[in-house]
């Protein structure tokens, strides 16, 4: 079964499409003055805002009223006629985010039965970072019973040699443009491009191709190779995969192998693409003995040579270099010290973006901030294969305003 496929893509038609797409349900999560304005830009009009549950409002007193409301839309926008169906299709998509530049991207549906969040997964489509399984069940609610997906899922490819997206980019002007608008608050432009027949088809091609490829690349790590890396999104497509797990459970004599559940909206993206740009999130430990813990640190991973790691205490700044025998990625050989060491000695960790606030407070009393090194982008599977999930807040993808924005929709009901 392929991994990633073609599907019969809803996207609304004859709508205000500035006010149809709204960003991620997972950002802006302590600014519900964010949420009001979308509210206001969109009350009255068809738009996915009155399709999704932002996470500031997971512990509203209403929420149920609110995931009520949600699927009887869904129901609405589909009996209404809101949406065009575009079958066996994938839509090619330029974002063009603050920065200026152009991220593009491919969208299409996973298969969930190939995708394995677990600790040591050796699947397809792997998580990068630990899931939480409590962020789950609140997702949950509201993917029961729905009819319609909207997507947030950004999953990577690690394609060095473009030779996924570049063949369609070469060619886009083609194809049926779809949509071509501003995004709402400050999100940026982004236009999208109708991929189907022949060209859906010598997309399977390469990708199947490219897919073949992969063993000898990875054949020096532990580990089994994978295809994919969830991006962004991770905890949705987690409850995707536990509402599909769920209908198997429900029906164990019935066969779900076509059930349109099995598979879930996703942007294909290339890692290497130039408008995707990934950040390191430093750390900061507060309420410690900073010598005491940097001597602990030198004696547990460091060596003379190797990864460099900026240490910021009130005794001044110094550089150490973890032992890369004790991992593929910077951020994951300290975050497996700090954990073990905060088992056992008293202290706090903070996670911070951005390198002058780390080294603020890290000259702080009882305090020590670590400045992690830039990672290489094919550093991200490399970890993910060889180590497992990386730890916790090992990276940032792009700032709020450049998180996905819902859009383009899907039926997962029969």
């Amino acid at each position: 079964m392929r991994v990633f496929r073609s599907a019969e893509i809803l996207l609304p038609k004859n709508c205000d499409m500035h006010a149809w797409s709204v960003v991620a349900c997972d950002q802006y999560t302590s600014e519900p003055e964010y949420w009001k304005a979308v509210d206001d830009l969109t009350e009255g009009k068809p738009s996915t805002r009155h399709m999704i549950l932002p996470e500031a409002e997971l512990n509203a007193a209403d929420v149920q009223e609110k995931i009520d409301s949600i699927h009887k839309t869904m129901d609405d926008y589909l009996v209404q006629g809101v949406f065009a169906a575009y079958p066996e299709s994938y839509v090619y998509v330029e974002r063009t985010i603050s920065s200026g530049k152009i991220r593009r991207g491919l969208v299409g549906c996973v298969d969930l039965e190939q995708y394995d969040y677990s600790v040591g997964s050796e699947s397809a489509i792997r998580a990068t970072e630990g899931t939480v399984l409590e962020r789950i069940p609140p997702r949950l609610r509201v993917r029961r019973n729905a009819p319609v997906e909207l997507p947030h899922v950004l999953m990577l490819a690690d394609d060095v040699q473009d030779v996924l997206l570049s063949a369609i980019e070469a060619k886009k002007e083609r194809f049926p443009k779809l949509y071509d608008f501003d995004l709402m608050q400050g999100g940026g432009h982004i236009s999208g491009w109708l991929v189907s027949e022949e060209d859906a088809k010598a997309f399977d091609a390469r990708l199947d191709a490219f897919a073949q490829s992969l063993p000898s690349r990875y054949a020096d790590l532990p580990g089994k190779s994978m295809l994919f890396a969830v991006g962004d999104g991770n905890h949705s497509l987690a409850t995707a995969k536990a509402y599909y797990e769920e209908l198997k459970q429900r029906n164990p004599d019935t066969d779900l192998s076509n059930h349109p559940a099995r598979w879930a909206l996703v942007e294909l993206e290339n890692i290497h693409d130039e408008a995707l740009e990934f950040e390191p999130i430093h750390r900061v430990l507060t309420g410690v003995e900073a010598s005491s813990l940097l001597s602990e640190l030198e004696a547990y991973c460091c060596a003379e040579t190797g990864m460099g790691l900026v240490c910021v205490s009130a005794e001044g700044e110094k550089t150490l270099y973890l032992d890369p025998s004790k991992g593929e990625l910077a951020v994951g050989i300290l975050q497996n010290f700090l954990d073990a060491y905060l088992q056992n000695h008293p202290g706090e960790i903070d996670y911070i973006h951005g390198e002058d606030v780390t080294r603020r407070l890290g000259v702080q009393p009882s305090a020590v901030g670590f400045l992690l090194p830039s990672m290489e982008k094919s550093q991200l599977f490399r970890g993910v294969i060889a180590d497992g999930v990386l730890p916790r807040k090992t990276f940032s993808m792009g700032h709020a305003q450049e998180k996905r924005f819902y859009l383009e929709g899907r039926k997962i009901v029969d």
